[in-house]
Parts: structure tokens; C-alpha cells; sequence
């Protein structure tokens, strides 16, 4: 299942990228399911990002390897995190983040995301639930990263 979400903000691409930090990636948490933050290498190839996700019994373990990062001709910043090991029902994951230039200012932080659990009837079935966890996202990058001026 691949989605993509788009949210324009006021900071440059490159004030974006720097702002990547562990301290937003908490922010960015969304209230559920439960979060730990294990490990955070930050955003750069072969940095490893290790969480863990439920409570008690339920705890799950995800990790994630950034398998590239860079900056395209464009001026786009981005960087791909790839699930190593992944929660239960998911078996793939890829998540690349964008950051590109936006005509008159700003930047699109774009989230460009791919899962995918085995089951296609459950890939349908979670999408709306993925959605929502990156829709998550958009406030808090506005806050962080300014709001664009309007024009």
C-alpha cells in the first residue's frame, strides 16, 4: 500500500532537514499506541531508528535503518527509512521523506510512504489508520517549522 501526504511550511528545505532531531520525531508521536523511543542515530545513511510500540505484554519492537539520504538537484533534502524489524501485522516498510523547495517560499515536507503486511484485504484495511498517524504530523510540523504566508 503506497500514500503520500504533503504539508507546506515556512522554514527552508535545508532548516527543515537540520530540524530533523530526535526531539521533533518525539513530537511527532502520535498519542497511539503507546511509544518508546529506544535509539535515535538520526537521519542520515546508516543511521538506525529503534522504538517500541504497546505497552506490557504487548510491547513490540520496530526498528528502522536510513538507507539513504541526500540532496537532489532540485534543492529537494530527503532521507528513507526502511523497517528492519517491524510490529505485527506489518512485513514492509518504506518511508521517504521529503523536503522540497515550494514556489514562493517554504518547503513541502512530503511523506512518502509504503507498507505492506501480506494480506492485501488488511493493507486496505490499515490505510485509513496510516493515514491518520501522518495526518498527525501536519499541525505539529507547522508549529515547528512555521506556517506559510498566505498569498
Amino acid at each position: 500500500m503506497h500514500f503520500t501526504l504533503r504539508t507546506h511550511v515556512a522554514a527552508a528545505p535545508a532548516q527543515v532537514w537540520a530540524g530533523f532531531t530526535r526531539e521533533l520525531f518525539l513530537a511527532l508521536a502520535p498519542p497511539f499506541p503507546p511509544f518508546h523511543l529506544v535509539r535515535f542515530d538520526g537521519c542520515r545513511r546508516g543511521d538506525e531508528v529503534h522504538i517500541e510500540l504497546g505497552a506490557g505484554p504487548f510491547r513490540q519492537p520496530w526498528t528502522s535503518l536510513i538507507t539513504d539520504h541526500g540532496v537532489l538537484p532540485d534543492g529537494t533534502y530527503f532521507f528513507v527509512d526502511e523497517g528492519q524489524i517491524l510490529p505485527t501485522p506489518l512485513r514492509f516498510w518504506r518511508h521517504r521523506h521529503l523536503m522540497q523547495p515550494a514556489p514562493g517560499g517554504g518547503a513541502y515536507i512530503v511523506e512518502d510512504l509504503e507498507y505492506r503486511t501480506g494480506l492485501r484485504a488488511l493493507d486496505l484495511l490499515m490505510r485509513p489508520v496510516m493515514w491518520a498517524q501522518f495526518a498527525w504530523r501536519r499541525p505539529i510540523y507547522r508549529r515547528w517549522f512555521g506556517m506559510p504566508s498566505a498569498r
